[in-house]
């Protein structure tokens, strides 16, 4: 279903009808239905509807011996105060929602530019936004005041490309909840370039809640959280239940005893007066009467303690000052008031790696050019004399190894007021390895246009951006495709995963001294990417770039399509080296684990690296024990029998060492858990509770939701903690979700239900 959004259209046209307004809404309740729906809400728990029908039964006279108000006072007390939480709750929503909707904005109309209130955005419209600007709306970037059509940088004016009284049409799908992806047409009015449809993809969007910042790439999406029943609620309501339960029977076995004696023993008593006849419920009216009398079983006051527990509880996480980034001047914040004591119960912390685990500060250190190794284990490539003597000399192999490290990247460089230049990346590892490439001498000096212009020692180099074939978790991967300017040559450049560029050499290009530095730097707790290139004909560039914008400007299976278009051109690749990078841990984390760990609590960590990157890391926080004391299970195969058999293997040998003081754990990476997950869903799920630590390596978003989902359906308190995007899910999923206020941005933090500033 196919839907026309007409940009600049005029206020009074008929379109602006067919779409709602910007106004937007995060509370829970209204005026209307807030009594009702709260009432619902607090009567789902069965602790409430046993004091609701203890409060009724004594509005009945016959059967009391108590004034009903000793319980209906109490009753309505409780839910007095849980309701008064609510509303208050709400209305501080509601005061977000007022400053964000009366936010004045600037947008521009027949080239005009006019203050109006956020909520009065129309769809349609040209909104102007500055830097650190909070986006009111989902937007198309139309333009930037950047050369390169960025907004890394403030965004001041459109761009040549269009002026503010550009009109057109965007062709895309009906409005839906996926942010990771877009697939849009943009059609000008005239046409301002050759092919008068541009494809619009999620990388053209600044959805709402962003900030134009340097680290702002994903957006955030905001909603109110499902409640989250904790271990405590979910025992009382249990406890309840079966005390209900022994009170029916108790009751069953009065009543009837008493009934009995009533018309046995009781009416030859004169003083009685009970009647020859009596009403047809006369039957109950003793076990009733008992029921009332074993009410005071489960305490009416139960509830009020909980709930202010509960809120103090948080409130003290919230007072913490142990608790405050000193670095930032995050203080830690609890968003979840309701599950504050499921913190003591935690039985498995599943937790992402950098940015959490790791200070996410890369820093470039040793490499592999043609087969030889630059920088040692404690040093610094870039202060390796034989890579410095190779770079005086113009060493055609580094020249090339630089280059794609300086540009083959999304990296984006300003000039600062005092002439030194800047860089605004998307990625720590990009901003890494530009930097590293401008301390090597070859400096990317800016972008204009798509044109790069480039300083290696003392010339200047200039190169066309063609193509930007940008990085997918499913390719692990990003290209470049640019043309030469002083030799026309074009020249496919591309870094990525080992296993996503080296499987892709040209035929007879030996790759076996970078696996070996791949593993090297690997053993090393090193992050790595290979780096490579290739020489493109003419005609071959203009078929393949003829494909690739009909791929791009689909809009049915976009995303794979372009990676099948891709696919066409990342081949035969010459392989020119490895790079590695260091990501620190975070300081106290090695004797936070220990603590934790020795407290027996299960480690998971679930990240998107290289297994023998992540196994050493894993060593160096306390994650695993090195050999003799641990014992480390490798669960790997391409084919579903091979898993099967992996997977087997280690749960036979988890079986015989879970009475032995051996810690043992196991690794597995995205491919294989994909198959586990599949296919040996119950194997698994046995495995993960035998094992008291885990690594999983090279796992998607979905993986992670899903491992927290294996380890909740087997009754386990799980805590998520992560600092992007990409843990968005799994912090949702787990009974507690711990969002970091990083580098990434507030994604993981506005989702959880604690936030802290650094772990």
């Amino acid at each position: 279903m196919k839907r026309f959004v007409y940009i600049n259209d005029d206020e009074s046209s008929p379109t602006h009808d067919l779409y709602c307004d910007n106004r937007i809404s995060n509370r829970k309740y209204t005026l209307l239905n807030f009594l009702p729906k709260n009432l619902m809400e607090q009567f789902s728990r069965f602790m409430n509807q046993y004091f609701l029908l203890i409060a009724c039964l004594q509005l009945w006279s016959l059967i009391t011996p108590v004034n009903p108000a000793s319980t209906w006072g109490p009753l309505i007390f409780i839910f007095a105060v849980s309701a008064t939480k609510e509303a208050w709750d709400d209305y501080n929503r509601y005061l977000s929602d007022k400053k964000a909707n009366e936010k004045q904005v600037w947008i521009v109309r027949k080239g005009i530019k006019k203050h109006i209130q956020a909520q009065d955005i129309c769809v349609g419209n040209l909104v102007w936004l500055r830097e650190n600007d909070e986006v009111p709306c989902d937007l198309v970037l139309i333009g930037t005041s950047d050369p390169q059509g960025l907004c890394y940088i403030e965004t001041a004016a459109l761009d040549g490309e269009t002026d503010l009284k550009t009109r057109g049409v965007i062709e895309c799908p009906n409005p839906d909840k996926d942010i990771r992806r877009l697939d849009a047409n943009l059609r000008l009015f005239p046409p301002f370039i050759d092919n008068d449809v541009c494809p619009l993809t999620i990388k053209n969007t600044i959805l709402q809640s962003c900030y134009l910042r340097n680290e702002t790439k994903l957006g955030m999406s905001r909603g109110i959280p499902e409640p989250k029943l904790t271990a405590m609620d979910a025992m009382i309501d249990k406890l309840t239940g079966a005390i209900f339960v022994f009170q029916i029977v108790v009751v069953m076995v009065l009543g009837i005893a008493g009934n009995v004696w009533k018309d046995t023993e009781a009416r030859k008593q004169w003083y009685v007066l009970y009647p020859d006849e009596g009403p047809w419920y006369e039957l109950l009216v003793i076990p009733l009467r008992f029921e009332l009398l074993c009410s005071i079983m489960i305490p009416i006051s139960i509830k009020v303690s909980l709930d202010l527990v509960k809120s103090l509880y948080a409130k003290f996480i919230d007072w913490d000052r142990e608790m405050i980034d000193l670095e930032t001047d995050t203080p830690s914040h609890a968003t979840n008031t309701a599950i504050s004591e499921d913190l003591g119960q935690v039985e498995y912390i599943l937790t992402d790696k950098t940015g959490t685990l790791t200070e996410n500060k890369m820093v470039f250190r040793i490499c592999c050019i043609s087969g030889n190794f630059y920088g040692n284990e404690a040093g610094d490539a870039s202060k390796d004399k034989q890579l410095l003597n190779a770079i005086s000399s113009g060493s055609p192999d580094v020249v090339r190894f630089l280059t794609v490290m300086a540009i083959c990247n999304t990296v984006i460089p300003v000039q600062s007021k005092t002439g030194a230049i800047l860089y605004k990346a998307q990625s720590q590892d990009e901003d890494a390895l530009v930097h590293a490439a401008a301390k090597l001498n070859m400096v990317l000096v800016c972008k204009n246009g798509n044109i790069l212009e480039l300083r290696f020692n003392t010339s200047a180099i200039q190169y066309e951006v063609l193509e930007t074939l940008e990085f997918t978790s499913d390719r692990k991967r990003m290209s470049v495709v640019v043309r030469d300017c002083q030799n026309g040559k074009i020249l496919l450049l591309s870094k990525g995963a080992d296993e996503a560029i080296l499987p892709y050499a040209s035929p007879g290009q030996q790759t076996r001294i970078f696996n070996e530095a791949v593993e090297q730097y690997s053993q090393l707790g090193l992050r790595t990417l290979c780096l490579a290139w290739r020489e493109l004909k003419e005609d071959e560039y203009e078929e393949w770039s003829s494909m690739f914008r009909e791929a791009s400007s689909t809009l049915v299976d976009r995303e794979w399509r372009i990676a099948e278009v891709c696919q066409r051109l990342e081949r035969d690749l010459e392989v020119l080296g490895v790079t590695a990078i260091e990501d620190r841990l975070q300081d106290g984390v090695p004797e936070t684990i220990y603590t934790l760990r020795k407290a027996g609590i299960h480690f998971w960590m679930l990240t998107g690296d290289k297994q023998n990157t992540a196994i050493q890391i894993a060593l160096s926080c306390n994650f695993i024990s090195p050999e003799p004391k641990g014992q480390l299970l490798l669960i790997d195969g391409k084919t579903e029998e091979e898993v099967g058999r992996s997977l087997e293997r280690v749960l036979l040998t988890m079986r015989t060492t879970a009475s032995e003081p051996k810690d043992v754990a196991f690794v597995i990476d995205g491919w294989a858990l994909e198959i586990a997950l599949k296919h040996y869903w119950k194997a698994f799920t046995e495995l993960a509770i035998l094992s008291r630590t885990a690594i999983c390596c090279r796992v998607t978003p979905s993986q992670k939701a899903q491992l927290v989902q294996i380890l909740k359906s087997c009754d386990y308190r799980t805590l998520a903690i992560g600092d992007g995007g990409n843990d968005v899910r799994m912090i949702q999923q787990a009974d507690i979700g711990v969002g970091i206020s990083g580098r990434e941005g507030l994604q993981a933090a506005r989702a959880a239900d604690y936030s802290i500033g650094r772990t």
